[in-house]
């Protein structure tokens, strides 16, 4: 399940457990918020789209750290004409834990059937390997 959510003016797609990295947000660290604006939801094959954005659908984040990102240089020169500008920028941001999304109509599966729904059975792994012999010994 994924969402694509609008933060300090610029878009995001999101899932629940994942990291992002954002602008700088001006909230502390270790502090939990909600995000209302939700553009869009994908729940497997049913998908909620928002004019502009999804009715009762959030997304509960975590702040993890404020940082930094690397250093860009910006290097301006004009020919034959003796100037040359030299710059860096290093831009403030955040990374934030996604904890959860809520939306309209969502369907909570429970831990143990998503579990036992992605684990093959026994029963069948056996089978293609007993339909192979028998091909290999009628031949």
């Amino acid at each position: 399940m994924l969402a694509i959510v609008d933060l300090n003016g610029k878009q995001y797609q999101v899932e629940e457990g994942r990291y992002v990295t954002v602008d700088r947000l001006s909230m502390e660290v270790d502090e939990v918020f909600e995000i209302g604006n939700v553009l869009m939801v994908v729940d497997g094959e049913e998908s909620l789209v928002g004019a502009p954005f999804v009715d009762g659908a959030t997304v509960k984040a975590k702040v993890l750290r404020h940082a930094r990102g690397p250093k860009i240089l910006v290097y301006k020169m004009r020919c034959k004409k003796g100037y040359r500008r030299k710059n860096g920028h290093r831009q403030d941001f955040t990374q934030i834990h996604i904890e959860g999304l809520s939306f309209p109509g969502k369907k909570d599966k429970p831990a143990t059937a998503a579990v036992a729904a992605e684990k093959p059975k026994a029963s069948q792994k056996a089978a293609p390997k007993a339909q192979a012999e028998e091909a290999s010994s009628e031949a």
